[in-house]
């Protein structure tokens, strides 16, 4: 198991509002290894034509790389906070559900790296993300 104590959905719905609150992102599952979220497509996550915006696959894999990194490390002690990241946006979607699932793919003392993979509700993928996280002392 990666995460520094047991994982509960207290901790996961703790956080006070932010921008993964207005876009609606809410915590769907996770297990010893990684962790998952689901985001609406809907009038605040779409672009002007109509259909899922970049930047809102962007939020939903930095919100699922953030607290990911905050649930490894002694919140005590560290503070994870994003230092880059990228996308590649691979279709379109125009309404329903995306779901991220975030897996680590380095974790070290000083950063996280996180894979992060966002999939339609037919599980078709939507885009993939890397991010990378700073931790610095709390």
């Amino acid at each position: 198991m990666i995460w520094f104590k047991e994982v509960t959905w207290e901790q996961l719905t703790q956080f006070p509002p932010n921008i993964g609150t207005v876009l609606g992102i809410e915590f769907t599952e996770w297990d010893d290894n990684s962790i998952q979220a689901r985001m609406p497509v809907d009038a605040r996550t779409h672009q002007p034509f109509g259909i899922l915006h970049g930047g809102a696959s962007v939020v939903l894999a930095e919100t699922l790389g953030s607290v990911a990194s905050l649930l490894v490390v002694d919140p005590a002690k560290y503070r994870p906070v994003g230092l880059e990241v990228n996308a590649n946006h691979l279709r379109p979607v125009k309404n329903g559900y995306v779901t991220g699932v975030c897996t680590p793919l380095h974790i070290g003392g000083k950063t996280h790296v996180w894979d992060i993979k966002i999939y339609t509700e037919n599980q078709k993928l939507v885009c993939i993300s890397r991010l990378t996280v700073a931790i610095i002392p709390a």
